[in-house]
């Protein structure tokens, strides 16, 4: 099956999982729509009984099952098994999901396409040029040694993700633009990256750092597969995103609100439980052995939750500069996909855990 094929196949099978989910899923129960809620005004606080979101966020519903937190959510939740760009802007698209969870660059080429969207919770590493969340594989068939050697190559390109910002990033910082090297359109979801790289369709491609790295390095190693880190900038932003019409649902607006709290406490929990998440996540459900899950979990650093999102949106309008220049798209102004009615949710959803562990340290 081609790339075009296997595009309208995804599309026919969200379109199908939205129809299957009914109009509670991502609509509203009732014939007629209800108030709408203003993008400016207030977080409504009260939810209301059968409000359900559709989230995609597969990491965070992994701690809140592990934990039991998920008895605790206020609202009715149905769990989608997507996550990254390409496949959150299709469920977006086709209406069949609430809440998404990506990278940076998937915002931003969502509103691209027409797909008003908002972010509603940000992450950021709190060493990000010593853990970054992706590097580059080498194929085993590539004649690369280091950075120096990209051109003429075959690179693995995704426009809607963070993977295409950072190879358009590691070109200019090696003085090359997309006219030095062949770019091959891939989504990089599933093995389709690892997949390209051994079969030489492509020399190169990012990898996630931790499980996708690891396990090709276990893989293709012993045949000269390689992974090389990018320039050092920063490729670490993580965040929630929704539809513009699900923040104009008051109990959903509501519903969010609450998610956001359970979002972050997730986050701080991977954070101080590293042994646990290791286990639980990575060994169970990833089917890492202990020693390469403890490897993982140690090379992925440590993350903040800013209550301030100044830093993000400047790293957000940085992405929208590059690629609008690169794809020749319009640049707009960042700060409009973001909801800073969110902003300090989730950080101070977490700072009565982090006051304790602090009082508690000798």
């Amino acid at each position: 099956m081609n790339q075009v094929n296997r595009r309208k196949a995804f599309i026919v099978a969200i379109a199908l999982m939205a129809a299957g989910l009914g109009v509670t899923a991502c609509g509203r129960s009732q014939d007629a729509p209800g108030p709408q809620l203003a993008l400016d005004a207030p977080l409504p606080t009260t939810i209301p009984p059968g409000t359900r979101l559709v989230i995609g966020d597969p990491t965070t519903q992994r701690v809140l099952e592990h934990t039991g937190w998920i008895k605790d959510l206020p609202f009715e939740v149905q769990w989608a098994q997507i996550s990254g760009g390409p496949q959150v802007t299709e469920a977006f698209h086709a209406k069949a999901l609430d809440v998404g969870s990506a990278a940076n660059i998937p915002p931003i080429h969502a509103t691209w396409v027409g797909i008003p969207v908002r972010m509603i919770a940000v992450r950021l590493r709190t060493e990000p040029y010593k853990y970054p969340l992706f590097e580059l594989g080498v194929s085993p068939k590539a004649k690369i040694t280091s950075l120096a050697d990209l051109r003429g190559k075959k690179i693995a390109y995704s426009p809607g993700q963070v993977q295409g910002e950072i190879v358009l990033r590691t070109l200019a910082a090696q003085g090359l633009t997309t006219q030095d090297v062949t770019l091959v359109e891939l989504p990089s979801t599933g093995d389709v990256y690892p997949n390209a790289l051994v079969t030489g369709l492509v020399d190169v491609a990012p990898l996630g750092a931790g499980v996708p790295t690891k396990r090709y390095l276990d893989n293709y190693a012993k045949d000269g597969g390689k992974v090389l880190r990018h320039p050092p900038f920063r490729d670490d932003l993580l965040n929630l995103y929704v539809r513009e019409e699900t923040l104009r649902d008051p109990a959903k607006a509501a519903a969010l609100r609450e998610y956001v709290k359970f979002w972050a406490r997730a986050a701080e929990w991977t954070r101080t439980h590293k042994e646990e998440w290791a286990q639980a996540y990575y060994v169970k459900d990833q089917g890492l052995s202990l020693q390469d899950a403890r490897f993982v979990v140690a090379a992925s650093g440590d993350s903040v939750i800013p209550r301030d999102w100044s830093e993000a949106i400047a790293l957000q309008q940085a992405s929208i500069d590059t690629l609008a220049k690169a794809g020749g798209q319009k640049p707009f102004d960042a700060a409009q996909i973001f909801d800073r009615r969110f902003e300090t949710i989730a950080a101070d959803a977490v700072a009565p855990v982090k006051t304790a562990q602090n009082e508690a340290q000798p």
